[in-house]
């Protein structure tokens, strides 16, 4: 891009008096650990602001952690790693400047955890600027409205829930139900720029599986992966999740149009359920405290449209639903401030379906203003019929139903063959949006002449 260098120093300046704004504006004051509770250290004499970061020492052990409350003079740290070696009346020392996240060009290809370090054998990073985890909000009104598609190479997707460039989406999905694939199909076959994934509590085994297996080489070319395993403390994943949204802001500050992955919004959400727990914060819906669903809009928020003109980052996160109930309180709460959702249904998983998309449970809030009239026409009659035949379904299948009774569930019956093919697809096909759409208009069409 010939603007990529004038913008990229005019990001970097704006980045540091972000970072210079979060400093604290009097000096630190070192303090001594008193006391250890489950995860949460009591630092005394301390003087640091809530998100600061400081490091515990004690002569044989150095350790990061964050400052994520306090009580009169007594501050609650929480660490970034392990505790082994932390004696009692270890010195704690403020550090001047917050977390923050390296970032450029130089990431693209590579996996670091939740701390910004690589895993991937690749050797030291290159990149030198910095961002805050923590970046301030985007004006409304200056962002971009959605008004282009963006391909992700999933025929389903593209025809029937049309993404829009700058959409927020939810996938919504049990265990074992084709999630980590579908995200590695749109992955590889998207024509965004730049994908930033971000694989959150998710065990150590899925993270290999779906860097080696299922992103593969040609999707981590243009790509990078911050992962924060199921292992690692609960401040590691929240600033993994952060940390993923830090580098996405990046490239879309640089111009480039960014397809951001989070897998999973769920894991960050029980995350800050630890750290509010463990500093004496009251549970509320299901053991989850306030803070929980304070901190939801404030990551989903930093994605989406930057300025006319400008990138963009279009997300997709995905939510476990736990005993696949839809109305559990971090999925409830998603939904609320995502532009639509994708929900993964096992019944279509355990029928060999996939991708196992419930037709009649997803919804694009975006898709009006981004797809033809003629496309939304046709999804809309897709969906007509589906519904039809779901509905009707357990008296077709056992020879109930009298053709002729209803001429709606007649043509619903006439077209399940295609509507079932047209939702399936391969891990390997990769369907552009045109050919998706090309495909909807004729199927639609052919039944309906």
């Amino acid at each position: 891009m010939s603007e990529t260098a004038p913008r990229a120093q005019e990001w970097v300046a704006g980045a540091r008096r972000r970072i210079a704004a979060l400093e604290p504006a009097r000096p630190p004051v070192e303090g001594v650990l008193r006391r250890m509770v489950g995860l949460t250290l009591e630092a005394e004499g301390c003087r640091a602001p809530l998100g600061a970061r400081c490091t515990i020492e004690d002569g044989q052990a150095g350790v990061e952690a964050e400052v994520v409350g306090f009580a009169g003079d007594r501050l609650y740290l929480m660490p970034t790693g392990d505790l082994h070696g932390v004696m009692p009346s270890a010195r704690v020392i403020p550090q001047q400047v917050g977390a923050q996240a390296r970032v450029g060009e130089e990431l693209l290809g590579r996996v670091v955890d939740g701390g910004g370090q690589p895993i991937d054998g690749g050797g030291p990073l290159q990149a030198r600027d910095h961002a805050p985890l923590i970046a301030e909000p985007v004006n409304p009104l200056e962002r971009a409205p959605i008004n282009a598609p963006l391909d992700v190479g999933v025929r389903s997707i593209n025809a029937l829930f049309t993404i829009g460039r700058g959409q927020r989406m939810g996938l919504f999905a049990g265990s074992g139900v084709g999630k980590s694939v579908l995200l590695g199909m749109m992955t590889r076959y998207t024509t965004a720029d730049i994908v930033v994934v971000g694989l959150i509590g998710e065990r150590g085994r899925e993270v290999r599986e779906f860097i080696s297996d299922i992103l593969g080489r040609q999707g981590l070319a243009r790509a990078v992966v911050v992962a924060a395993p199921a292992d690692t403390s609960p401040l590691m994943r929240l600033h993994g999740a952060m940390r993923a949204t830090s580098i996405a802001e990046y490239f879309r500050d640089q111009g480039y149009n960014v397809l951001l992955l989070m897998d999973s919004l769920t894991r960050y959400a029980q995350a800050q359920r630890e750290i509010g727990l463990a500093i004496g914060e009251p549970p509320t819906t299901k053991g989850y405290p306030p803070s929980v669903f304070a901190l939801l809009p404030r990551l989903v928020e930093r994605a989406g449209n930057g300025p006319e003109g400008g990138g963009s980052i279009t997300a997709f996160y995905t939510v476990l639903v736990e005993g696949d109930d839809p109305q559990e309180p971090v999925a409830d709460a998603a939904r609320a401030v995502l532009d639509g959702h994708l929900v993964l249904s096992r019944r279509l998983a355990d029928a060999g379906l996939y991708p196992a998309i419930d037709v009649e449970a997803s919804i694009s809030r975006a898709m009006t203003g981004v797809a033809e009239e003629r496309q939304l026409k046709a999804a809309q009659r897709f969906r007509e019929l589906y519904t039809a035949y779901r509905q009707n379904e357990d008296l077709i299948s056992v020879g109930a139903y009298q053709r002729g009774s209803d001429p709606l569930v007649d043509q619903a019956i006439a077209y399940q063959p295609r509507l079932r093919a047209f939702l399936q697809q391969d891990v390997s096909e990769a369907v552009d949006f045109e050919e998706s759409r090309a495909s909807l208009l004729r199927l639609i069409g052919e039944g309906d002449s």
